[in-house]
């Protein structure tokens, strides 16, 4: 299965969801280095409030990236150049929200999110991401929760952590 790139969305619904949080999408012409890229090849990177994406960067890597920015705090946002850190639980919060964050992309939606997270290889140890985010994510709900990422319904806050 191929997964959703960002070639393959309308760019205005990822500019639209990224914007309430302050994030600026870069695109960078096709085969050019992809900045502040952790991963390199056509991950997406970060840089500052900078999200930069190619083409074929795919949606769920932009997603992810994103997610790192609004759940990582201040003092690590103020200096942030492609390594985004964090702690375990901290990137379990990353991931369940950029799952949750996938339904505001009409192309995209939770299922596609979990398939493709799955295509490209996010380990969990249930064995996939919809068992993981349906019956072993309680950690993840419960640090978005405690940051203020969501509320206790699951709903979307949109602030950043702080």
């Amino acid at each position: 299965m191929t997964v959703l790139l960002c070639q393959d969305i309308n760019p205005e619904h990822l500019q639209s969801l990224l914007e309430r949080y302050g994030l600026k999408i870069k695109t960078v012409n096709d085969k050019k280095t992809i900045p502040g890229s952790f991963w390199k090849e056509s991950e997406a990177g970060l840089i500052e409030n900078n999200l930069y994406i190619r083409n074929d960067t795919p949606v769920h890597s932009a997603l992810h990236e994103a997610c790192h920015y609004i759940c990582m705090d201040q003092q690590r946002r103020d200096k942030l150049d492609t390594d985004a850190g964090g702690t375990a639980i901290e990137e379990n919060g990353v991931c369940f929200l950029q799952i949750l964050l996938s339904d505001f992309i009409p192309e995209m939606k939770q299922k596609r999110m979990l398939d493709d997270m799955d295509s490209w290889g996010y380990s969990f140890r249930l064995g996939s991401a919809q068992a993981w985010f349906e019956e072993d994510a309680e950690d993840a709900f419960a640090w978005l929760e405690k940051n203020k990422i969501i509320n206790t319904s699951g709903d979307i806050s949109w602030f950043l952590r702080q």
